[in-house]
């Protein structure tokens, strides 16, 4: 048998759901551990201010002042005043590794069960994506700066064909690289760190054993996999083996299964629900010791599957990357973001059920949705068009796209896309955390009504426009128009006067801003004044305003190209 290559496991479905799900879905265990204080880590340089990427698709409370955030450009936290970026190490790091600073790459994973936290890297070598590996720590709350272990992204060996599991082996294709190998999600549960990963499947990781553990999974024309008995076939060697059964994350079209595609986890007591390219998979995982004879044991720690997909079972889709639990009033509902795969008549939206996976019901179709997050009734779903709301899961509300309404703040998330939501009740009144591809933001209360906004600043004295170049019809999407933004700096006067003008100085358009009433972002949605997208090419904006209270407003200069 074949080890998996990049070459001969990359179909155009694979290439397209990999290029873009650069970030996917983990709804993490509550926690309240004690306080975490930052002063000695910023002593110690692990950490340095500010954003480093806009892009925020994790979001994750831990104690009663400390968030932690996963960016397109690595670990970053926020104190309960600043945010700060995780410093990361400029050397590989080797399987094992206690280090104080973390890999390079984004962040696709936080996984967090009380003072134990995993967190998943990524990146490409210029045509896939690529698994950078874990880092986890059991004392996420050392004050004076966390200890990390490294462990190097989990791949098989050539040899490793026959693997064992449960009550026997199982035959599986070896996942040999750690390209097209990325950890999508993660969780934290018991005695281990669970992961979901496209060509590496479902793993996990022994927190105290320390080890790795493949999981199989049913293949995609099984409703059902026991690996606890029918271990019937015997090998030369004795070994007792799952007959029929073939691990293999290739396309079907290849000999594969989309069901050892993992995307989505999550795990609790006993039970482990997994989010495949063929839909879900509830695990009710069995450990019991018996004594098969006086005073010889036999343990048996093994998995019952059950397998969920569309159209048979309901589903909206069958590529599920996000999961949720959501208790409410004794009843477990669990909330799959589903993605169409291969199927004729699959749909965007969210799956849900609330018998167990009996039945499976529909709502937010034709919704691109990333994350779930829920508390008691609430559900929150973070999609392409934004943060949706609901108390029953049937009717839902959206949110608008958060804007700091203090004054002279001009500060505005200038995207529809929300990736993921978090609700932080450590305060008296809950708070609303959401990560975008425009930076986070934090709301005082539930309802959105006041944003507190993080984004990178390049240069906090400069006065410059993002992104540059800068295309209408792909960045900063927002209610139907693309934003190229102006930072400015702190304004002292109550007007901001922008101009645009073309290569050969000529004035496209012009607005007068005036933050008496005006809240948002300096912004310009590449038109002209009549209306229409100006053309390819160079543009310059003049932007007056006061840089300091000691100084009349001035004229400040900067490029745009516009690229459609």
């Amino acid at each position: 048998m074949n080890t998996v290559k990049q070459s001969n496991m990359i179909s155009s479905f694979s290439k397209y759901f990999l290029l873009t799900l650069m970030v996917t879905q983990l709804m993490g265990q509550s926690n309240t551990p004690t306080r975490f204080a930052l002063k000695t880590v910023i002593q110690d340089t692990f950490l340095t201010e500010g954003l480093s990427s806009n892009i925020v698709a994790e979001i994750r409370t831990l104690g009663d002042s400390l968030t932690w955030l996963g960016t397109g450009q690595g670990l970053a936290l926020h104190d309960g005043h600043r945010i700060f970026a995780y410093q990361t190490s400029a050397d590989s790091l080797k399987d094992g590794q206690f280090t104080k600073l973390v890999p390079q790459g984004g962040i696709p994973a936080i996984a967090v069960m009380g003072d134990t936290m995993a967190v998943a890297y990524s990146g490409d070598n210029g045509n896939i994506q690529v698994g950078y590996g874990v880092t986890l720590t059991y004392d996420a709350q050392d004050t004076s700066g966390i200890t990390w272990t490294y462990l190097k992204q989990p791949v098989d060996n050539v040899a490793d064909t026959l693997k064992p599991f449960g009550e026997g082996y199982y035959r599986q294709l070896p996942v040999t690289v750690p390209e097209a190998n990325v950890t999508y999600d993660a969780d934290l549960s018991g005695d281990f760190l669970w992961t979901a990963s496209w060509a590496g499947g479902l793993r996990r990781y022994h927190l105290t054993k320390r080890a790795w553990e493949n999981v199989p999974m049913p293949m995609d024309g099984q409703d059902s996999l026991s690996l606890c008995e029918g271990f019937d076939e015997t090998t030369s060697d004795g070994k007792s083996v799952l007959p029929g059964y073939y691990l293999n994350p290739r396309d079907p079209g290849d000999g594969g299964n989309h069901n050892h595609k993992a995307f989505s986890v999550i795990a609790y007591g006993d039970t482990v629900w997994v989010g495949t390219a063929n839909g879900v998979n509830k695990g009710i995982m069995i450990f019991e010791v018996n004594e098969v004879s006086p005073g010889i044991f036999e343990i048996l720690n093994c998995i019952e599957w059950e397998h969920y997909s569309y159209p048979d079972d309901g589903l909206a889709g069958n590529f599920v990357v996000g999961l949720a639990k959501q208790l409410w009033n004794g009843q477990i509902t669990i909330w799959a973001a589903s993605l169409y795969a291969d199927k004729p008549g699959e749909s965007r939206g969210l799956s849900y059920t609330r018998d167990d996976g009996v039945t499976w019901n529909t709502t937010l179709l034709n919704e691109r949705v990333y994350n779930v997050t829920t508390k008691d009734s609430l559900v929150f779903a973070s999609t392409s068009s934004g943060l949706w709301k609901s108390y029953d899961g049937e009717n839902w509300a959206k949110y608008s796209a958060a804007i700091d309404t203090a004054f002279l703040a001009h500060q505005q998330i200038l995207t529809d896309l929300v990736y993921t939501s978090s609700l932080d009740e450590r305060d008296t009144i809950p708070k609303l955390w959401i990560g975008t591809s425009d930076g986070v933001a934090l709301s005082s209360d539930i309802h959105g009504a006041s944003w507190s906004i993080f984004q990178t600043e390049y240069d906090t004295t400069e006065v410059y426009a993002y992104p540059n170049p800068f295309s209408p019809l792909s960045h900063n999407q927002l209610n139907g128009d693309g934003y190229v933004r102006f930072h400015t700096g702190e304004v002292y006067n109550t007007e901001i006067i922008l101009d645009i003008f073309n290569f050969a100085m000529e004035k496209v358009y012009s607005e007068n801003f005036n933050l008496n009433k005006f809240r948002g972002a300096v912004k310009w949605n590449g038109r002209g004044q009549t209306g229409a997208l100006v053309s390819n090419g160079v543009y310059f904006a003049r932007i007056n305003f006061a840089y300091s209270a000691n100084n009349s407003p001035k004229d400040f200069w900067t490029k745009i190209i516009v690229v459609k």
